[in-house]
């Protein structure tokens, strides 16, 4: 029994998917430098810290209220820097999952980004 491959167009076909996926590879290689500039800003604790990241993460500024500075409750004061950092690390990495999904048409490319 023979199997027949449908023809899709031949080589033309090919070579338009071909471009397309390398106009997806620049743009989202555009759109990663784009990101990796930006920046990221959260609060915590009603705004007694703020924390501002870049697309890679870093962290680029730390506000911190001196009302928040508490000698006898460090802890609270370290859990609100974690929380603020957090929240703008995940700001950054959820902005990059949206915009990077809208150029691949939502196609699942692990570790891409």
């Amino acid at each position: 029994m023979k199997v027949r491959i449908p023809n899709s167009g031949g080589p033309g076909n090919m070579n338009q998917m071909l471009k397309q996926a390398q106009k997806m590879q620049e743009d989202m290689a555009a759109l990663q430098e784009d990101l990796e500039q930006r920046e990221y800003t959260a609060s915590s604790g009603g705004g007694m810290i703020e924390v501002t990241v870049d697309g890679k993460h870093n962290i680029k500024l730390l506000k911190i209220n001196p009302d928040a500075v508490d000698p006898d409750d460090v802890e609270m004061l370290e859990d609100l820097i974690t929380v603020a950092v957090n929240e703008a690390i995940s700001n950054a990495a959820k902005t990059a999952e949206e915009e990077m999904g809208a150029i691949t048409g939502g196609l699942n490319m692990p570790g891409l980004f």
